[in-house]
């Protein structure tokens, strides 16, 4: 019969350690309960294996693991939290689950990260702190969401929170990256044509203007040199974006760098007020989630810090999570930040002097999630006559460019 290691907590407050054997994890905490004990914290122990006749030792095959490269989706591992969800919500017990999932699993990174969990677990090893030891699949928010889930016994609707959110994220990243997917096109076509123009169409007209010996004017003779420059020099084009990110990343070895950066990329008209709003919805998306799972409200301050991933953001939950720890409140580093809105605020307040703060930082994520969707659509219509005002100047001006000449060999004709 399996055992099952527990902390408890007795009538008086006292924490109790101890272990009791049981079928499952059902019959254990109702064996605990009855002991008089509150459960804390249940976990499953490996059975003692035994060595066999003539000295031979029995266990399990251990599964292989394979060599990847790169990290874990984030469909992935959102997939992974919504089956495991379903299965703790059904009354799989955490080590079954597991070896479900893991069992199913595609070879890759997460399934290497699960054969490693499913032995810490059956071992003795909480599954927050299995979790842990693989940051590349399971970062410290996902760490944290389970640590409280196991601290709470409810590690069944942290699952499902953690799946809602890791989907809700998804789909906003889906939006984001859905909408840009047109103009980008557009801009490939658009630059390819326009490369098609230079290297193959002007050169046969810089041929014609030779064979006349025209006098060109200058804004063919601008065009005809920079078609020539560009037949020659091509290869030097894709170095322009390379030696721009390379000096961005540069500029972002400094903190101040970094931090300068950021916040230009907030000033940058159109996009910048998406990356506001999107960051604004995933903050406090986070945020909400870990409040509502029990995590401690200065380490989900901490948590959000980290995964902002904008410094500019970053320094103002730092202020946040200084103004808390002092005994002030949240509101109020957010409203002398100015990245807030005052609706943000304001709701933020309320959330704090009813003591419902989870449910207001959801009601914020959910609007700025449509705000962002509704900015994103707001882009898309206003890049598409952009990007066909511009390409049109372009061709109009090169077929302008190449007609002057003729125009003045048909006059000369004419007379």
């Amino acid at each position: 019969m399996p055992t099952f290691k527990f902390e408890a907590l007795d009538t008086s407050g006292t924490e109790v350690k101890d272990s009791v054997e049981a079928v499952n994890e059902e019959e254990a905490q109702q064996k605990i309960r009855q002991m008089g004990y509150f459960v804390t914290k249940l976990t499953a122990m490996a059975a003692a294996k035994k060595a066999g006749k003539g000295g031979k030792k029995t266990g399990k095959k251990r599964k292989t693991r394979t060599i990847t490269i790169g990290g874990v989706s984030g469909k992935q591992l959102c997939t992974f939290t919504r089956q495991f969800s379903t299965l703790q919500d059904a009354g799989l017990p955490v080590l079954r689950s597991l070896r479900i999932l893991e069992h199913q699993m595609k070879p890759g990174l997460l399934k290497n990260a699960l054969i490693d969990v499913v032995d810490d677990v059956e071992s003795g090893t909480s599954l927050s702190d299995s979790l842990g030891k693989h940051p590349r699949c399971f970062d410290r928010l996902y760490v944290n969401m389970v640590r409280a889930g196991e601290a709470g016994g409810a590690l069944e609707v942290i699952l499902q929170r953690l799946a809602d959110f890791k989907e809700k994220a998804q789909s906003l990243k889906r939006k984001i990256i859905g909408a840009m997917v047109y103009p980008l096109v557009v801009i490939f076509v658009a630059v390819s044509i326009l490369g098609f123009i230079m290297v193959v169409v002007i050169p046969k007209f810089k041929k014609i203007f030779d064979d006349f010996k025209l006098p060109l004017p200058t804004p063919t003779v601008v065009l005809i040199e920079t078609s020539t420059w560009f037949a020659r020099y091509w290869w030097v084009i894709p170095l322009f974006p390379l030696a721009f990110v390379l000096l961005i990343k540069l500029i972002r070895l400094s903190k101040a760098g970094a931090y300068a950066v950021d916040k230009c990329k907030l000033w940058i008209p159109l996009t910048g007020k998406i990356l506001e709003k999107s960051t604004v919805a995933r903050t406090m998306r986070t945020l909400g989630t870990l409040v509502a799972s029990g995590v401690p409200i200065l380490e989900s301050l901490a948590i959000v810090r980290e995964t902002a991933n904008s410094l500019v953001f970053e320094r103002m939950f730092q202020r946040v999570y200084e103004s808390i720890r002092e005994g002030d409140t949240i509101a109020e580093p957010m409203k002398q930040s100015r990245l807030m809105d005052d609706m943000v605020t304001n709701m933020v307040e309320v959330g704090e002097e009813t003591g419902d703060l989870d449910t207001m930082l959801f009601k914020i994520a959910d609007f700025y999630d449509e705000e962002v969707d509704t900015a994103v659509k707001s882009l898309i219509s206003t890049l598409e006559p952009l990007m066909i005002v511009v390409l049109g100047l372009i061709i109009g001006g090169i077929v302008i460019s190449l007609f002057l000449p003729l125009i003045s060999l048909i006059e000369g004709l004419s007379k």
